[in-house]
């Protein structure tokens, strides 16, 4: 199930959180990348000479969650060729992985907020996390320019906690999401936006394509052909 939905924190509530976050995190281990694999999307047949918008997409996976590199890579191309529908190809998707210290590995949002910023990855981002603080708790959730006015770090982004299934049509959701600047749901059958994904539900209509391609070009997440 996804969520894109506003939490409502004020500056002096996460300021006090984040205080004592630090406080307590004196003695933790420092961020640190272990690695970047960078994957460029195979063309099909024809493709090459289409025009397509482009998409830079990160993924950010933290040591200790219970993701794995490899099979979050290789999910995240299926989900590029799911966008692909809407003449959207994804140029490069580069994963980042790190170490840091244990809080990092739950979303929560005065400390997501840190991460995101401490980071500083190119956006859209996906983060992989182990677990969410969230209530109620939701599998993925999206943060948009417009649900991110009380966390605008996290702006752009999308998390997706352990156990998540289909995970490959979650992160084509999600994106959609962000992308679009939408939390609009579909209650077709087979299309993408159902408000619960499902391996067989890809589809996206023309006109969710037409906003989630003005968008994206608007918010600079997507790049007009070369």
């Amino acid at each position: 199930m996804a969520a894109f939905e506003f939490l409502r924190l004020s500056a002096l509530t996460f300021a006090l959180v984040a205080g004592a976050m630090h406080a307590q995190g004196a003695d933790e281990p420092a961020l640190r990348i272990v690695r970047k694999i960078m994957a460029e999307e195979s063309l099909a047949p024809g493709e090459a000479a289409r025009p397509s918008l482009r998409l830079h997409l990160t993924l950010a996976l933290m040591r200790g969650t219970g993701w794995e590199a490899e099979p979050v890579l290789e999910a995240a191309k299926h989900a590029a060729r799911i966008l692909a529908q809407c003449d959207i190809l994804a140029t490069s998707i580069e994963l980042t992985e790190f170490e840091g210290p244990d809080r990092y590995r739950t979303l929560f949002t005065p400390v997501s907020r840190r991460l995101v910023a401490e980071l500083g990855l190119p956006k859209p981002t996906v983060f992989f996390v182990a677990e969410t603080r969230h209530r109620p708790a939701f599998d993925a959730e999206a943060v948009g320019r417009g649900n991110s006015r009380t966390r605008p770090e996290m702006a752009d982004t999308v998390w997706i906690v352990r156990g998540a299934r289909d995970v490959e049509a979650v992160i084509a959701h999600e994106l959609v999401h962000v992308l679009s600047d939408s939390g609009e749901h579909s209650e077709e059958a087979g299309n993408l936006m159902r408000e619960d994904t499902s391996p067989g539900a890809t589809r996206l209509s023309p006109a969710q394509c037409d906003k989630i391609v003005k968008t994206g070009i608007a918010n600079g997440l997507l790049r007009p052909p070369k």
